[in-house]
């Protein structure tokens, strides 16, 4: 791995960089996209539900990527780059499946893809682990949130832009190249030999019995499930309100981003600063904060600060509940462990984003933000069963 602290960091934000590039595709116009082929918000819900499947189930890889070495190039460094290759072949190919025509295959690709995905973000999580000290927990996880969210930023306007002046084609074809970026990067790592401390070991999973982790695992559903639930309706919501072009659609998610960005800055030195169990609660009232102001936008140009806004509780959250998840994992199934705690998370993420899209379809957008901002309130009874026998 590379001592180097600057070069180590930049190679984990360049992972989690391309993720944001994809993000920002499915953020910003995979709904428009569909609705521009005649599907419909139940449509696009049931899609993010089936798309997130791979990350439901990564936690087989990462214990796939604890426990063998493949071909002797290290537990992480292969499958991040088998991973990445995945996504590279999934993304070149998408333009060749119209959604309106094959609904299906489109899915089945996507699904693919998110394998890939799933596959070099668990490896990435598992290298993260194994080489982060517990004082650079909040730093690391802010950094690679903001990597993530810095992807959408850079690419959201310029996808708009390129969906709008040449196809939908292109936006397919430009993320499969920035996928390739950090691949370099990634054949550069030397692994080390793993400590004996670290060797993976099935009597670890007793952890999940302890009542801290099946709290924090809560934590992570509540979360999740609120922050993708709403996500996935800006656009649309905007759009169908205010009729925002494609274009502008991708200035919105910039805003968004950029809200990311400072939100997982923040969450990463809140939870450095404040300790735990402070951090935690500030992501709660963050979160209520930024989707009520959704709920309320009374015209587009006041929506890029609102947007902001919920930018800013969505990168908060995020940073703050991946942090908190590193400190609780075990050092012996370090991927596995994470993997699981972020399956989760991947779960309610599926479960918001579809129950969002029924709920719009049935009561409107402000309604559904509405019930997500009070969705944020049920984390709060966690709080004290995650920090009742650890110090946060």
């Amino acid at each position: 791995m590379y001592q180097n602290k600057a070069l180590r960091y930049g190679m984990f934000g360049l992972l989690y960089f391309i993720q944001g590039t994809i993000l920002s595709y499915f953020t910003a116009l995979n709904a428009l996209y569909f609705l521009s082929r005649g599907l419909s918000m139940t449509d696009v819900g049931i899609f993010g539900v089936i798309a997130l499947i791979p990350f439901v189930i990564k936690v087989f890889l990462g214990m796939l990527s604890d426990r063998i070495n493949l071909f002797g190039a290290g537990h992480r460094k292969p499958y991040i780059l088998i991973g990445l290759m995945v996504q590279v072949v999934c993304l070149a190919a998408a333009p060749l499946v119209d959604p309106g025509q094959y609904y299906w295959g489109f899915v089945a690709l996507a699904f693919t893809l998110q394998m890939g995905m799933a596959l070099y973000d668990t490896c990435t999580d598992g290298l993260a682990l194994d080489t982060t000290p517990a004082e650079e927990e909040g730093a690391i996880q802010a950094f690679m949130v903001a990597g993530r969210a810095l992807g959408v930023v850079i690419t959201a306007s310029v996808l708009g832009l390129i969906a709008d002046a040449v196809s939908w084609s292109a936006v397919f074809w430009l993320l499969a190249v920035v996928t390739l970026v950090p691949a370099p990067f990634v054949l550069g790592i030397k692994e080390g030999a793993r400590p004996v401390e670290r060797t993976f070991e099935w009597s670890a999973f007793r952890v999940f019995k302890q009542l801290e982790v099946v709290f924090l695992a809560l934590l992570g559903f509540v979360f999740f499930f609120i922050i993708a639930g709403a996500n996935q309706l800006v656009n649309p919501f905007l759009q169908e309100t205010f009729g925002i072009s494609l274009t502008q659609a991708g200035l919105y998610t910039t805003f968004w981003g950029i809200g990311v960005v400072l939100g997982g800055v923040f969450g990463g030195s809140v939870y450095n600063a404040i300790g735990m169990r402070n951090a935690s609660f500030s992501a709660i009232v963050v979160g209520v904060l930024g989707i009520t102001a959704l709920a309320v936008t009374p015209n587009p140009m006041l929506a890029f600060g609102l947007v902001f806004l919920f930018g800013l509780a969505y990168g908060t959250q995020q940073s703050v509940y991946y942090a908190l998840s590193m400190h609780y994992t075990d050092a012996r199934i370090a991927a596995s462990m994470f993997s699981i705690l972020m399956a989760i998370t991947n779960v309610a993420q599926g479960a918001g984003m579809g129950v969002s899209g029924l709920l719009v379809d049935n009561f409107g957008f402000r309604w559904t933000f509405g019930f997500l901002a009070v969705f944020n309130l049920l984390a709060l009874p966690l709080l004290p069963r995650i920090f009742s026998v650890r110090k946060a």
